[in-house]
């Protein structure tokens, strides 16, 4: 699947409008056809066609087309296939070497007839056999180009008569041109990619570009000393995975072409490196990336409008359109020693492949302050839960295990990996920021999800809001509100302190919350004699309505439910912080009336 994909996008790209994106074909190159033989299917001369035209320098240059891959020549007689020059495809004597020109034009001949059949029951090959069959030179010389061509001996080729295409470039012609072993030792067998029997390729050319891998390149196919004798196959590693000279050629170019330095669809997260491309051309093949990929420095918003630019397809429907349907490819490839492995491959519909990226973001969505990115970048996302914020200390499967998350679908959960890693930030920092509590509600939310369709004896649990939720009963979420709104009693009745309970006792408040809480509670009664009597009042009433649904505090809260505790502290904390929109002072939305 994955190699037929590649394949495909390689035969798209060799046609792209753009000159300098177009990817080298197998088996083909681009030449002058300075004239053309246009014959009907029976072989009847209908015209020689002078292709040439002048150029801004009054020049006659002739069109370009691409043909079969000439072959080198010598000395010897050497005729491509389909093309060549007027001696060797018509036998026609323009330099007094009579014999010579003859055995040109019978190995000419011989190339057309050692097409397989497939091409022979093509009209275009018959009606080239059946011109040279009844070929008549009289007509020729009757053609008012032919005094040019046979003075010059010009290169020339065929057509059929209402064609656009040569004949050289009928889809059963060029099928067979393609399958011509550049090998001749190569063994013929059925192509896995292709399903055409054609000439095996025994060594595939090296992948270049995956992060962590040796530097001269690694293979996605490949056999080590055992693997490949297995069913007898002891001599060639390529018979065990058949995988025809054209079709390697092709996803080999391809990939190497999305991997390549400065290439828009391809993005590195963690050891994972990940392309991206379509069946069809749209400009959401670069667009997702940058999406995923840190923005350069020069322009830290590309992220943020890429998002905008999916979000606005989405509501305007552009994606319920053809391009909706078109098939994004997502490849993430990891360095596994000399091979390389594939970390996740994901092939969906563009407006689904949306449906999830927005997902994601939504997933991630909480209160936020003013200078905090509304979109963040995977790489921000990272290196917020890394020791130090570096990213050298990104654990390397987190990455590409996040991003075949977000394109598996919105009831897969992300990776334990992530939560753990954000709570182990916020306990040993004793700091809950807004990147770490979207990742620890994102992560959460996809866990709620997920248990939600699984049946269960137990209520579902209702998925965290963006924002404080004064009805999520949950006691972990509850007792991280309790540990916010104890720190703001403190901070208010000893202003300007340099050290909160936070910096001594948030690690244990949100592991061990019995051995910490009771203290915290008797220590809050000093604090409240210090504030004018209403605040103090308020504060009463607000820890009565955060308790409200506690019965008791645990000894021990397992990883999530300290996951639930941060997400409680820090959406508590920031709606401390929050003005509303009727009152100019700060409140928060528990306060009683």
């Amino acid at each position: 699947m994955i190699l037929q994909a590649l394949d495909d996008y390689y035969r798209r790209k060799c046609d792209d409008a753009d000159p300098a994106q177009r990817l080298p074909v197998f088996g083909l190159e681009q030449k002058e056809i300075p004239f053309l033989l246009e014959i009907t299917t029976e072989g009847e001369l209908i015209q020689l066609l002078d292709t040439r035209t002048l150029n801004e320098k009054k020049k006659k240059v002739a069109q370009i087309f691409r043909m079969p891959q000439g072959v080198k020549k010598t000395s010897g007689v050497a005729a491509n296939l389909l093309w060549d020059t007027l001696e060797y495809v018509l036998g026609v004597d323009t330099k007094g070497k009579p014999e010579r020109v003859a055995e040109q034009h019978a190995h000419f001949v011989a190339r057309v007839d050692a097409l397989p059949q497939s091409a022979h029951d093509d009209a275009g090959i018959q009606a080239i056999l059946k011109f040279f069959a009844c070929f008549n030179l009289p007509q020729l010389e009757a053609q008012p180009a032919w005094a040019q061509a046979l003075e010059s001996n010009a290169v020339m080729s065929f057509r059929l008569h209402g064609d656009v295409d040569l004949v050289c470039q009928r889809p059963a012609v060029v099928k067979a041109v393609l399958n011509v072993a550049t090998d001749d030792d190569a063994r013929l067998a059925m192509c896995l990619v292709t399903g055409d029997d054609a000439p095996i390729q025994r060594l595939h050319t090296s992948i270049k570009g995956v992060w962590g891998a040796q530097s001269s390149g690694a293979n996605i196919v490949s056999f080590n000393a055992r693997a490949f004798e297995s069913y007898g196959k002891t001599e060639r590693q390529g018979e065990n995975a058949p995988v025809s000279q054209a079709a390697a050629f092709a996803y080999t170019t391809a990939l190497n072409h999305l991997l390549r330095k400065d290439s828009g669809q391809r993005i590195q997260v963690g050891d994972a490196s990940t392309v991206f491309w379509a069946e069809k051309e749209s400009e959401f093949e670069t667009t997702i990336p940058d999406i995923f990929g840190e923005p350069p420095k020069d322009d830290p918003d590309q992220g943020a409008r890429a998002v905008q630019a999916l979000l606005f397809a989405v509501q305007t429907g552009k994606l319920g359109g053809p391009d909706g349907v078109n098939r994004f490819h997502v490849l993430g490839l990891a360095p596994n020693a000399a091979r390389i492995s594939i970390r996740f491959y994901h092939c969906l519909p563009l407006h689904e492949l949306g449906e999830r990226i927005l997902q994601h973001f939504k997933d991630l969505e909480i209160v936020r302050g003013p200078h905090d990115p509304q979109y963040p970048s995977l790489f921000r996302l990272l290196a917020a839960v890394a020791v130090q914020n570096k990213a050298d200390n990104i654990p390397p499967n987190l990455g590409g295990a996040i991003v075949d998350a977000v394109f598996a679908g919105p009831d897969v959960p992300y990776p334990s990996l992530w939560l753990n890693a954000a709570v182990g930030r916020c306990r040993a920092e004793q700091n809950v920021n807004y990147l770490r509590a979207a990742a620890i509600k994102a992560c959460l939310n996809r866990q709620i999800r997920r248990s939600s369709v699984t049946p269960t004896n137990q209520p579902p649990e209702k998925e965290f809001l963006s924002m404080l939720d004064l009805t999520n009963p949950s006691p972990a979420y509850r007792m991280g509100r309790l540990f916010a709104a104890l720190e703001k009693i403190q901070e208010e009745a000893s202003p300007g302190l340099n050290a909160t309970i936070r910096d001594r006792y948030y690690g244990a408040a949100s592991s061990t919350p019995v051995a910490v809480f009771t203290t915290l509670l008797r220590l809050k009664n000093s604090h409240l004699k210090k504030l004018p009597v209403g605040r103090g009042m308020w504060f009463e009433k607000l820890l009565g309505e955060i308790l409200g649904t506690v019965s008791d505090f645990p000894r021990h809260l397992p990883l999530p439910d300290q996951g639930r505790f941060a997400l409680g502290y820090y959406h508590q904390r920031q709606d401390f912080f929050t003005k509303k929109p009727d009152d100019s002072t700060i409140i928060t939305e528990g306060t009683p009336s």
